[in-house]
Formats: structure tokens, sequence, C-alpha cells
């Protein structure tokens, strides 16, 4: 996306007028626990120190008007009977998305607003930027329309929109975790009770990604179909565990128990699933002592196993992640988000430097015919609307 900003000067710029809000968003960093939001279990990611700024201003013809520098396009639509955009108007439908929730939830009455996007957070990297603009939108029309409604509200009303709006079968992580970010502390999302608990993170802990260029782009990839494996491994596991309301409320022993009666593909995804939330639990109290090798340890396991049980890695990503993990400063590396491309997260020392990479760098742009996109960035706070 475009400077970090710039969203109130490209308003001002495209309408002619200022905004009178600005909402922002932050993207979000999957610590670890892949896929396991709509499986019910425990998940923690960081909100970061890039985002997507939604500047905002009402009208009272009931029309909506949404720019981006980045699409270099307007798209206009009417507040009554709203629908979703196609084609090459598509990448409205996160900001339409959020004005049809609020609607469909009575929080917001058709009067219509315009928008301007602008961001630094890079699409399709993993790193949540259809959340942001979904959040930094809901933050704006919140503030805009005056309605009373608390922040995990709406962000449920943003998962909603990304659900039933865009299309895509997310859980709630990505706009949890953008929504209750804090500066220096990681979030526990419970992805069942829909509760989010801060963890502080250790002063020497450093984030690094490295942006693959592999298009992320959920909805056209196998993401939906591993969510529908899980849901059919699942439906196996209840015949001998009636109670188990999703798979986070099986066990692995309970799983491997299972094996002959499930595929070999609902096996993997199911023991995925269930060593992952684990690997969750694991985390949670190595961060309490403090002990990042641990913790890099266990952000290795969770990459095997989305490479190995979930299928859901590619080349690029197995190449950063093989490279990095050797390097004297990383603790541990994985994919993060959805996979199939997208980006590596490394948690490394303040002793890590970037040009101790330029050998692997190199290999990759040789390897792949691109060179990745590598930046730093640090948990930061959550949501909000900037004055």
């Amino acid at each position: 996306m475009s400077a970090p900003d710039s969203a109130v000067a490209v308003f001002q710029q495209i309408y002619g007028l200022a905004p009178t809000v600005c909402g922002y968003a932050p993207g979000r960093l999957e610590f670890i626990g892949n896929h396991v939001d709509y499986n019910g279990g425990l998940v923690i990611g960081a909100a970061i120190d890039r985002g997507v700024q939604v500047a905002a201003r009402r009208r009272s013809d009931g029309r909506i008007r949404v720019f981006s520098p980045d699409y270099g396009a307007t798209v206009e639509a009417s507040f009554v009977g709203l629908a979703p955009q196609v084609g090459a108007s598509a990448w409205a439908n996160y900001s339409l998305g959020v004005a049809w929730s609020l609607q469909q939830n009575g929080e917001i009455v058709p009067g219509g607003f315009d928008l301007a996007i602008a961001g630094d957070l890079p699409a399709g990297a993993g790193l949540s930027s259809s959340a942001a603009l979904e959040l930094a939108t809901g933050m704006a029309l919140r503030e805009l329309f005056g309605f009373q409604i608390e922040l995990l509200e709406l962000a449920r009303r943003c998962r909603q929109a990304e659900n039933e709006f865009v299309g895509m079968p997310c859980g709630l992580l990505d706009q949890g975790v953008s929504a209750f970010g804090q500066a220096d502390h990681l979030v526990l999302l419970d992805c069942r009770a829909e509760t989010f608990q801060a963890l502080p993170l250790p002063e020497s802990a450093r984030f690094w990604v490295f942006n693959t260029g592999t298009k992320h782009a959920l909805l056209d990839s196998l993401y939906a179909t591993r969510r529908r494996e899980c849901e059919d491994a699942l439906k196996v596991l209840q015949r001998f565990h009636p109670q188990a309301r999703c798979l986070a409320d099986l066990t692995v022993s309970e799983v491997e128990r299972q094996r002959a009666s499930l595929s070999e593909v609902q096996f993997a995804r199911a023991l995925h699933v269930t060593r992952e939330i684990e690997r969750v639990h694991q985390t949670v109290t190595a961060l309490a002592r403090n002990d990042l090798a641990a913790v890099g340890r266990l952000l290795v396991a969770s990459h095997q196993s989305s490479r190995k049980l979930f299928a859901n890695s590619c080349p690029e990503l197995d190449f950063l992640v093989d490279r990095l993990v050797p390097l004297v400063g990383i603790h541990g590396a994985r994919l993060t988000g959805g996979g199939f491309g997208g980006a590596v997260m490394a948690l490394a020392s303040p002793e890590f430097k970037l040009d101790a990479v330029a050998a692997e760098l190199a290999d990759y742009t040789r390897q792949f015919g691109h060179a990745p996109v590598v930046f730093s960035t640090r948990a930061g706070p959550g949501a909000r609307v900037m004055r």
C-alpha cells in the first residue's frame, strides 16, 4: 500500500474536501497457531507497526464512494441494496462489506459516505491487509455515524463482512489481533470463547518479515478446502467423541487412536490442529520463562507441521525457513498466516542483522527469479481513531 500517513491527503485530493475522521488498524503476524482459529483453539498473534488508514466523510444522498491509490480508481455503490462488487472493483468489498454488516445488524443507517484508503502494509503477504482494511473502515464508520458498539463486536462485524460479503471463511484471528494489539505484547486468542489476553514479549525479541512475493490470494487458494477437510475429520471423530464441538476439543492421542477411521488427509489435518494447539500452550509457558530459544523451536515445529501435515506451505516459504533457522541470532521461523504463499516470520535477537542473510537471499533470487522483500517490525498498538 501507499505511504502510512497519506489517507487524509488522498481524501482531500480525490474528493476536494477534508475528511472528518480517520480510522487506523494494524496488520498482524500469526505468531503460532496455524489454521487453529476456525477449529476453536488457541492462537497467538501480534499487531505490528504497519497498517491501513481509512479517511471518511458522511454524505446525505445514500451513495458510497471508495478510493484506493493502489488501484487508481473510485468504486461507487448505493447504501440501499448494497451488494459485492465483481471483477476489477472487487478490492472495495472489504470496506463495502463492513458497511453491509453494520447495516445488517442495525448499527448504521443508510446515509452514505466517502472513503479514501492508504497504508504501508503489503497485500498478499499473510499479514492480514484485508482484516486491517476492514477494521480501519469499521473504526472510521463507528466514529462517523456515532453508533455504540464494543471493539469485540466491531471485530465480529468485520469477520462477518469477510465471511458473508467477501466470501472468505476466516476465523476471528486476523480482526481480533488487529483490534486488541498492544505495543511490546503478543495477543493470545481463545477462538471458541472469543477472549483475548495480552502476553508480554521479552524485550530482546525482534520480528523480521520475509515476504516471498508469491501471491497469497486466499480466495483463490486451498484455504476453504483445508477448512472443509478439518470439518470432515471432525465429523468422523465425533462418532467416537460425540461431545467434541470442534477439533480443539480433542487431544492428539484421541486423534491418533482413530487413525484407521480417518482418511489419510483427514488424519493429517486433525493431527496438525491438535498438535498445534499443544504448541501454543507450550509457547505460553516458554514466554513466561523468557525462553526464546524454546519458543523458536516451537515455531520451527509449527512450520514443519504446516509443511507436512497441513500442506499449506510452498517452496519459497520452505526455502526461507530452512535457510534462516541455522543463522546466528535467529531463534526460529515459520510461515505466518494462511500459507500458500505470503511471508515468513522470523523471531530474532538484537544481534541478528540483515547482512547476515545476504548469501541466502541471493540464493533465493537465483532459484525463484525474484528477491524477497524484507523488513523488521515490532508489536504495536491495535486499531484506533486517528485525531
